[in-house]
């Protein structure tokens, strides 16, 4: 016996996300849920938008710049890093390449 993925997924967005079950997509693709390929597609496309907010944890420029600051002071790993503060390691290189003239600039000027 196979799953009810309509249901499944009706129950819940009816209790995370009830405002998805008024678009008419999110209804067309629940009709549609027959496969585990169907239903991958689904949740990919369903909580793609949820997943990257839920990872995406606003940092301004200061404390992009601080946290960098701190990991070049204490020499600690990337992955020191992203394991303590719960940042992607490929977000902590993308910040290094960001901010690498600045952040050698900072470094510089405060003597360490």
């Amino acid at each position: 016996m196979r799953p009810n993925y309509k249901k499944i997924y009706q129950d819940m967005l009816r209790l995370e996300h009830p405002e998805k079950l008024e678009d008419p997509k999110i209804k067309e693709l629940l009709e549609k849920l027959h496969t585990t390929e169907d239903v991958l597609k689904f949740n990919e496309k369903l909580f793609k938008q949820s997943r990257e907010n839920q990872k995406l944890k606003t940092y301004d420029k200061k404390t992009m710049l601080k946290l960098l600051q701190y990991q070049k002071k204490h020499e600690h790993s990337t992955s020191y890093m992203s394991k303590k503060y719960k940042i992607s390691r490929t977000t902590l290189a993308k910040w290094k390449s960001m901010f690498e003239e600045e952040l050698e600039n900072t470094m510089k000027s405060t003597g360490k």
